[in-house]
């Protein structure tokens, strides 16, 4: 029989089987999933790239042709 596979909770790195019986996965609790989206809110997590942001405000677009 194949084992069932097992991922690392990412909040708090417990153990959790991949699967029906774990609702929440990656994460092993919705508490460790509510941490991880609160991180999110808070932009302490954040995807690599370039800052539009920054872009928008400075000035350093083309003006729009409405």
């Amino acid at each position: 029989m194949k084992q069932p596979l097992t991922v690392t909770c990412p909040t708090c790195k417990a153990p959790v089987e991949w699967g029906p019986q774990s609702p929440h996965r990656p994460f092993c609790s919705e508490r460790c999933k509510l941490i991880d989206l609160g991180a999110w809110a808070a932009e302490e997590h954040a995807i690599p790239g370039e800052n539009l942001e920054d872009e928008l405000f400075s000035g350093d677009l083309p003006p729009r042709d409405h």
